[in-house]
């Protein structure tokens, strides 16, 4: 019998940042998987791409345009990544990879870390959910985070950045603490708002005061507003 032959397959690597290597990603941890992938699932690795510093919120990436063009021309039939994070972390464009390229079975996406080979229906199956799940914990993810600075924000807590008006990083840098005559300008903006005056006559009424910006200037109306409304 002929023996049959080996999947002409070319792996694509990338990492975002050097970060990346203390968690088992780095360019030469996941060359190794997919040689080690390749020689136990007699794989042809015809080429390996690399996008090394490369951000995934795109798929318009020079190396993964090799790669995707090789299953074209038909120089390869199988894209073989270390994680499916690796190619995108967005399901629409995993989506549309894999109508584009993987759907019909003539070319397969195979994944090391999730076990994913689309060659299969049931491999097809496996990576629709995957990446469904994937997304839902992203997006869970951000909206509790979001809730939690929310939450520190409404407490005059700090949370990184510029300080909001009213309050200065305090000497040991993770907390704020209140500055007096900008929580005394805040004060008497939001008492001649609430007599009907208008923003700019808030402003003016404050430059009269004495009181002033950050940066030494009179109040714009925006910045009223903005006073008005913490």
């Amino acid at each position: 019998m002929k023996p049959t032959a080996k999947t002409p397959t070319v792996a694509y690597l990338r990492v975002s940042t050097d970060k990346q290597a203390d968690r088992g990603l780095s360019l030469e941890a996941q060359e190794a998987k997919v040689r080690q992938y390749a020689d136990l699932f007699e794989l042809d690795l015809v080429d390996i791409a690399v996008d090394a510093g490369v951000s995934a919120k795109s798929i318009d990436r020079p190396a993964l345009a090799r790669a995707l063009a090789m299953l074209e021309s038909g120089a390869a039939k199988a894209l073989l990544v270390v994680k499916l994070d690796r190619l995108t972390r967005s399901v629409r464009d995993l989506c549309d990879l894999v109508d584009r390229y993987f759907r019909d079975g003539d070319c397969a996406l195979k994944s090391v870390s999730e076990q994913v080979d689309t060659s299969s229906a049931a491999g097809r199956m496996v990576l629709n959910v995957l990446s469904s799940v994937s997304q839902w914990e992203r997006e869970a993810i951000g909206e509790r985070t979001a809730a939690v600075m929310r939450h520190k924000v409404a407490n005059g807590e700090y949370i990184g950045g510029h300080s909001r008006f009213g309050y200065k990083v305090a000497s040991d840098g993770t907390a704020l603490e209140p500055v007096a005559d900008e929580l005394a300008a805040m004060t008497r903006a939001k008492e001649l708002r609430a007599q009907g005056m208008s923003l700019r006559a808030v402003a003016k009424a404050l430059e009269a005061a004495g009181y002033r910006a950050r940066n030494g200037r009179t109040f714009a109306a925006m910045q009223v507003a903005r006073m008005v409304a913490a």
